[in-house]
This record gives C-alpha cells, sequence and structure tokens, in this order.
C-alpha cells in the first residue's frame, strides 16, 4: 500500500481520473495519462538494478519527465546535474552524491562518459519504459527524493536534500497559488535541472493537465509552441521574458490560449516588469523561493500585480509556509524592520548532503536561514533589501562569489580578488570581479583562466584591475557594498 506522502500519488490519481486525457506532449510524441503510467511503471521495474542513486545529464524531454515521475516514486534518489557545469564540476557531483548510473541524452553521452560512472542513453530509457510495468511499492514521507545541487558558500556546491513530503507540499502549495486544472496546458523550457523548472511538474500532473515539453528555452520555439498546443500556463525567468518581448516575432504572434504566466527565480528590473504587464493580457504572477525550500515561498498574485504599492515586492507567503524577519539573535523583528528571512514548512529541505555543520547552520529549530536579508510590511508582504552570502543570480542561474573568488585567486598573478553582480540589461545581473594583482596578467588572461575551471555562466562579463589593496572593515573583511555601489547607485534591485 503506497504510505501517505509517496511521490507516486499524483500520477495515479491522474492515471485513474483522466487516463484516457493527453498527459504531455515531447518530442514529436504524445501519451496520455494511462500510457504515461504504464511507462512509469516499466522504468520503476527495472530500477532495481540500477542503483540507489540515479543522475540525470540532458535537456528537457520525455525521458527527463519521467525520471522525475518514476525515480524517486520506486524508492530511488534523482540527482539531476546542471548539464552547463564543466566536466570537473560535473564529477564533483556525481562522486559526491555517489551517482550509480547517470542517464544523459545523445548530446551529454560524451560528457557522461568521462564522469566515472555506468551511462545509459534515452534510448535505453524509451527500452525500460516499454518493459512490463509494476506498481510502486510505497514510500515513506520523509525519505529522500531528490538531490538537488546549488552554489555552496565554502566554495563547493552542496547537494540539498528533498523529500517526498517537500516536493508533495510544494506542488500543493502550487495548486493553491496558481489553480492548476485539468483544462489547463503547461508549457515547460525552463530546464528541468532547476527547481524553476519542475516546480511545476507534479502539481500540474496531480491536476491532469497537458504537459508540453520543450527542449530549452527559444523564443521562436516558445511563440510557435504557444500557438499550436494553445498553451494557457507557462514559468518564464525575466531573462527569458525579456528575449521574448525582444523577439521580433512577438507582435505578430497569437498569444490568446494564454491564461497565466509566472516569473521567478531571478531579479526582475521595474521595466521589464511594466512591459510584461502591458504585452501580456492575462494573468502575470511572481515566485519567490529556493531549492532549500522546493521552492516556493511567497506569490505576488496577479491582483497584486495591479497594485502599484505591491509590485516592488516579493509578495506574500503562499498558504503552508510560514516566513518570519528575524534579527541577528534570531528574534522576530516588527514590521517595517529589516533581518534575515527565516522559513518553516512542510517544503523545507531535509538538509545538505554530505554537510552536517552547513546542515546545521542552515535549518534552526525547524527554521531554514534562508540568507536573504528583507523586510515585511504590516500585511506579511516581504520586501527584499539585499543577500546575504552574496549570492549572484544571473539569468536564472546562481553563482556563489566565493566560488570565483577561490578560482582567480588560483592565478598566480592574483593576490586578491572580490567577485560581485552588477547590472545587466539581459541577464539581471552580470558577473563582475575586482582584482589586485602581483604579477602580470589582464582581464583577458584572468577571464580565460576562469573559463578553463568553471560553468560559462559563473566566469566574470567584466574585471577591474586595481593597484591599491581592496577595501576593508575592522576585522580585515572586503567591503563588497563599497565595491558595489557604484554600479547600483540608481538601480532599483526587485528579486523574485
Amino acid at each position: 500500500m503506497t504510505v501517505a506522502g509517496d511521490l507516486s500519488w499524483p500520477l495515479a490519481h491522474a492515471a485513474s481520473r483522466f487516463g484516457d486525457a493527453p498527459a504531455v506532449a515531447a518530442g514529436g510524441r504524445t501519451l496520455t495519462y494511462a500510457e504515461l503510467a504504464r511507462r512509469v511503471g516499466g522504468v520503476g521495474a527495472a530500477l532495481g538494478g540500477l542503483g540507489e542513486r540515479i543522475g540525470y545529464l540532458g535537456a528537457n524531454s520525455l525521458a527527463h519527465l519521467e525520471a522525475w515521475l518514476a525515480v524517486p516514486a520506486f524508492g530511488r534518489v534523482l540527482v539531476d546535474l546542471n548539464f552547463r557545469l564543466s566536466i570537473d564540476e560535473l564529477a564533483f557531483m556525481v562522486q559526491d552524491a555517489a551517482v550509480d548510473v547517470l542517464v544523459a541524452d545523445a548530446e551529454r553521452r560524451d560528457v557522461a562518459q568521462q564522469l566515472g560512472v555506468d551511462v545509459i542513453g534515452e534510448d535505453e530509457w524509451d527500452a525500460l519504459a516499454a518493459g512490463t510495468p509494476v506498481s510502486p511499492p510505497g514510500v515513506e514521507a520523509a525519505a529522500l527524493a531528490a538531490i538537488s545541487y546549488t552554489g555552496g558558500t565554502t566554495g563547493r556546491p552542496m547537494g540539498v536534500m528533498l523529500s517526498h513530503e517537500n516536493l508533495l507540499a510544494n506542488a500543493r502549495h502550487n495548486l493553491i497559488a496558481t489553480g492548476h486544472t485539468a483544462n489547463d496546458v503547461w508549457l515547460h523550457f525552463c530546464p528541468m535541472f532547476h527547481v524553476a523548472g519542475t516546480a511545476n511538474v507534479f502539481a500540474c500532473t496531480w491536476a491532469g493537465g497537458r504537459q508540453v515539453v520543450l527542449p530549452r528555452f527559444d523564443p521562436a520555439a516558445v511563440l510557435a509552441a504557444i500557438e499550436r498546443e494553445r498553451a494557457t500556463h507557462a514559468v518564464f525567468v525575466p531573462t527569458m521574458l525579456a528575449m521574448l518581448l525582444d523577439h521580433p516575432g512577438f507582435d505578430a504572434a497569437d498569444l490568446s490560449s494564454l491564461r497565466h504566466i509566472q516569473y521567478a527565480a531571478s531579479p526582475i528590473a521595474p521595466e521589464l516588469q511594466r512591459r510584461v504587464l502591458d504585452a501580456f493580457d492575462c494573468d502575470v504572477a511572481q515566485f519567490y523561493g529556493m531549492t532549500e525550500a522546493a521552492p516556493t515561498v511567497s506569490h505576488l498574485t496577479p491582483q497584486d500585480h495591479r497594485d502599484e504599492e505591491r509590485l516592488g515586492s516579493m509578495g506574500a507567503p503562499v498558504a503552508g509556509v510560514q516566513v518570519q524577519v528575524r534579527g541577528p539573535q534570531g528574534d522576530a523583528l516588527a514590521p517595517g524592520e529589516i533581518g534575515e528571512l527565516w522559513i518553516r514548512g512542510p517544503n523545507v529541505m531535509l538538509g545538505y548532503w554530505n554537510r552536517p555543520d552547513a546542515t546545521a547552520e542552515a535549518i534552526v529549530d525547524g527554521w531554514y536561514r534562508s540568507g536573504d536579508i528583507a523586510r515585511a510590511d504590516e500585511r506579511g508582504y516581504l520586501y527584499m533589501v539585499d543577500r546575504a552570502k552574496d549570492m549572484i543570480i544571473t539569468g536564472g542561474e546562481n553563482v556563489y562569489s566565493i566560488e570565483v573568488e577561490a578560482v582567480l585567486a588560483d592565478h598566480p598573478a592574483v593576490r586578491e580578488a572580490a567577485v560581485f553582480g552588477v547590472p545587466h540589461e539581459r541577464w539581471g545581473e552580470a558577473v563582475h570581479a575586482v582584482v589586485v594583482l602581483d604579477g602580470d596578467a589582464d582581464a583577458e588572461a584572468l577571464i580565460e583562466h576562469c573559463r578553463r575551471r568553471i560553468a560559462g555562466f559563473k566566469v566574470p562579463r567584466s574585471v577591474e584591475i586595481r593597484n591599491e589593496a581592496l577595501p576593508k572593515s575592522g576585522a580585515g573583511k572586503v567591503l563588497k557594498s563599497e565595491l558595489r555601489e557604484p554600479f547600483w547607485h540608481g538601480h532599483d534591485r526587485r528579486v523574485s
């Protein structure tokens, strides 16, 4: 019997109620919910021979969506990897999570085979799915379902451990906030290795909606898919919205089927926010969250978007999630006071994989310390002030400055370095570095040094070389706020 909180529930419910209805369209194939459940059961029958932790390296696809529905439901752990990372970064994650087998699409199979584990392709996955299906065994709510890597404050990525309960709670929260129905057509193009790309997979499945999967975001392909599939819902990173609005085919596209779009995962500029509201004749909503919250924390509703006062906020906590703004001693602050966001709810992660110290620091008495600095008004709406730990969000990707600083410091000519985000018209923020040299090097050499060591989105877009030491506090800490201020003066950092 399925145990309460099992991630097999959404698909089992949809197959029972909407078996003959179309479930997913991807790669030229369309499956009903009954067919999708049979394929997931076929994969489940084979998972016992593959190991405990199943990695995935690939673009969005039918197999990728099935991995999220099958691997946790049959008691295994999914480790979904960002294919944009370098081989060294991927190898670290594969080894850290002790991945037993890696599923890879055709484009990334060569990379996957360099990571030291057995690899199966999506064609082999398709053969597994065609096998004789079995029923899910039933999994405890607190069991580990997925390990999702996020940037680490120590310079190494940390695996966020998400349980069945975490992911189901998030699905419920999203169902309440968005109101998914069986009549909806959800267009997926945010990468499924990212929480923004999977946040609505379980919610939409549970509701019996039709899901259309695109391999990646491409403005022309998204516009064409909205017209062709009569899509009603979609989630965008703000960068994607800017690219879509700037696409020459936007004005001529038939977007009349859209009823609801969301943006999340990175900052949105006020100008872009206004352009979106002017351009789309449908509901517009904003979500704020993080991987550690699986990911949804707060929601700026379509109604809120018509209130100028609310537009600068991240919205209010969704039903099921509790948020407090707390001071340095952990005391709850009054409305208007600035402090750190603490988050509690069934969606909050189990902890960080193999990082007990980091887990103990992040989760205190059941509350997750987000590291985000904000204030709340009297009605509970949250307003971001800054980010602790100097995280940069560029085009929806998280970059931790300490990781980039460590790579720069490894260059023999670099004496010290500070990395932070600066405004960027398209990406929201761009990675910028200020370095003090103790040898010969120029900006291009330093950028090339980083490019060989880390993923492209983490590489500084600009490097400023100084002769004098970086400004520091009395305790010797680099004053990044002083370095950052000239770039952000006059800019409004709205964060989703």
